[in-house]
């Protein structure tokens, strides 16, 4: 007689059968508009860039029209680990809607879980874990964005502007003519959102919280404004992998990212004996080309010398992997890249932008930002997508902003045709 042991692996079945569950209840979330509009993290369409742009968007709006702005980023410390489980399945019962057996998977999902603690060759005890999503799962970043839902309502509540991304939170305000009023729902949101972030098993980090006010020109100064409640101001600070100055020119920013690459080149240029030029080339895209682009939708409008020095970056890497020496001329080799210079690349990531707006592509936080232009009479442009123009103030303000940097969008069938059409475009007038 042959004895079969069949043995269940509870984390091979959750794993599996996640992706169909969440497939199901982001489906569920979107038809019904559960989820924060201004939660960028792990949701389709969404990005670190797109997050960014909207904010910036907001900043520049409000200087361009003579308003001071203060931004401030909250850090929550292990955010992911101290999501309480019975407020969690309490936020999916109340917020969201989940009764009977589906309220009950994911009690079954959350719950009877244990921890051990491994050193050398000892364990410690089980314990009972009543809280944190469960690390690798697919379903705990949708999770914890669920358990944040209230939070917006605060922000709402006291007139103040957010943005989230997972556990990073950036809240920020104009200061207009009434300052001290403006300061005061600021200071009244804030104190609420502490007392939200305890009684829901978040740390806020005071000591990692950060202030930075943007003025209406470059030559602003802050210390007419009473901030003694908050963290002390910065001239600069860092969010999501950009680094924010006051004057908004990314001058920090885009000295950190020539830095970066060009210490990358320098490790490149170890092992470029060793590679063959298509695996350089990934090799470069992968480690300069990406720093280029991160977020470069965000450089436009600055300082022309500020471009320029991106793109001596972009030179040295376009020679480097075509092997050239360091004063050949550089718009062949660009060409036989096929490289579009750094100033394109950043208008062509806007217009990417604008398009994905316009075509249900990009976060409704970005479409809603772009007017389509109603003309009072037919016109043969009338079918071509143009977009109303807002206007603006000043030209390294206002003009810098995407719903207003933006320009019109003609019908194309599909992104890639778009892409397509639009870097020939730039490529012809580049060589």
């Amino acid at each position: 007689m042959i004895e079969i042991l069949i043995i269940f692996d509870p984390s091979f079945y959750y794993k599996n059968i996640g992706e169909t569950v969440l497939y199901q209840l982001q489906s569920f979330l979107n038809s019904n508009q559960i989820l924060e509009t201004f939660q960028s993290g792990f949701k389709p369409l969404h990005s670190t860039e797109s997050a960014l742009l909207r904010v910036s968007n907001d900043i520049l709006l409000a200087t361009d029209a003579g308003d001071s702005v203060i931004l401030i980023l909250l850090d929550l410390t292990s955010a992911f680990d101290t999501v309480d489980h019975k407020t969690l399945l309490s936020r999916l019962e109340f917020y969201v809607g989940f009764q009977g057996t589906v309220l009950s998977w994911f009690r079954s999902y959350l719950t009877n879980r244990s921890f051990s603690v491994k050193l050398g060759n000892f364990f410690s005890s089980p314990t009972q874990l009543s809280c944190g999503v469960p690390q690798g799962s697919i379903l705990a970043p949708i999770l914890f964005s669920l358990y944040l839902l209230p939070l917006g309502s605060i922000f709402r509540k006291h007139g103040v502007s957010f943005h989230c991304y997972a556990d990073d939170t950036q809240i920020y305000l104009p200061l207009k003519r009434n300052k001290d009023s403006a300061l005061k729902s600021l200071f009244a949101c804030l104190e609420e959102v502490k007392m939200w972030f305890s009684q829901n098993f978040l740390f806020l980090n005071e000591s990692k919280t950060e202030v930075i006010v943007f003025g209406p020109h470059d030559n602003f100064n802050c210390s007419n404004i009473d901030l003694d409640y908050l963290s002390p101001t910065s001239s600069c600070t860092k969010h999501l992998g950009v680094l924010w100055d006051h004057n908004l020119k990314f001058e920090k920013q885009i000295n950190a990212v020539i830095s970066s690459c060009f210490f990358q080149l320098r490790l490149l240029s170890k092992v470029k004996s060793s590679l063959s030029e298509n695996t350089l080339e990934i090799a470069v895209h992968a480690l300069i080309t990406s720093r280029l682009d991160y977020c470069n939708s965000l450089y436009y409008g600055t300082a022309k010398n500020s471009i320029a020095r991106l793109q001596l970056v972009q030179n040295a890497a376009a020679k480097f992997l075509k092997r050239k020496r360091k004063f050949d001329h550089v718009s062949p080799i660009l060409k036989s890249l096929h490289w579009l210079p750094v100033h394109f690349r950043i208008e062509f990531k806007i217009l990417l932008f604008v398009f994905k707006s316009v075509s249900n592509l990009a976060p409704s936080y970005l479409s809603e930002l772009l007017c389509p232009h109603n003309p009072t009479r037919n016109r043969r442009s009338g079918d071509q997508r143009l977009l109303a123009v807002p206007r603006s103030r000043l030209k390294k303000r206002g003009d810098r902003a995407f719903a207003i940097a933006g320009p019109y969008i003609r019908t194309a069938q599909s992104r890639t045709i778009f892409k397509s059409s639009l870097k020939t475009y730039f490529f012809f007038f580049s060589f």
